[in-house]
């Protein structure tokens, strides 16, 4: 069975990206590397992906006339390279309708909490400041809502009396490193089957 390709989505320092990315670099997930897209020139995961061999492009949003423009021009990056999976990996724009269908079910996203709970940006303070005694991360297929698509893994983390929002947000990172991983590992072979809102391991 020809490997799949793995692309990425990055818009800061790629910890998620590396994770993954030394994952198959090491033979742990039977796939090849293939590109990463920012949106931003000063993204530290496009000099890592370079150190990787990987094509490392960055795509400016303010060069294009809306983001019909420059999501096209991703696409059309991603599909240049083969690719049969793309990771949002710290990607902080919203996918539109029209990104999602070209890639249906084959991106997937790190949320830095338990969904449906705290989805959007900075799920872990949310989840802090609103006093829950169990936080998490979550993997899902990204679909046309704001993390709201089929969910593929969760890791509970539990938050301790003495925590703080960065306390936390720190553990749950390092979960974030080993369930994402393990998401891309499954799809790569096979493993993941999407029916209706439920993904389904096989």
């Amino acid at each position: 069975m020809k490997k799949k390709v793995v692309s990425f989505l990055a818009s800061g320092r790629g910890s998620n990206f590396t994770a993954v990315a030394e994952k198959i670099r090491a033979g742990d997930i039977d796939a090849t590397l293939g590109i990463l897209v920012s949106d931003r020139e000063e993204a530290r995961a496009l000099e890592t992906a370079r150190q990787y061999g990987m094509g490392a492009h960055f795509v400016d949003p303010r060069a294009y006339g809306g983001k019909g423009e420059f999501e096209k021009a991703i696409i059309a990056l991603m599909k240049k390279a083969k690719t049969d999976l793309i990771v949002a990996a710290g990607y902080m724009r919203i996918l539109s309708p029209v990104f999602v269908k070209a890639f249906a079910n084959r991106i997937i996203n790190i949320h830095p909490a338990l969904l449906p709970s705290f989805p959007g940006v900075d799920g872990q303070r949310q989840a802090f400041e609103y006093g829950v005694k169990i936080s998490g991360c979550t993997t899902h297929f990204i679909d046309e809502g704001t993390d709201t698509g089929p969910i593929i893994l969760q890791a509970p983390v539990a938050v301790e009396k003495d925590d703080t929002a960065e306390s936390l947000a720190a553990r749950i990172l390092k979960e974030e490193h080993r369930i994402l991983p393990e998401s891309v590992r499954l799809f790569c072979q096979g493993s993941l089957k999407v029916k209706g809102r439920k993904v389904i391991i096989i």
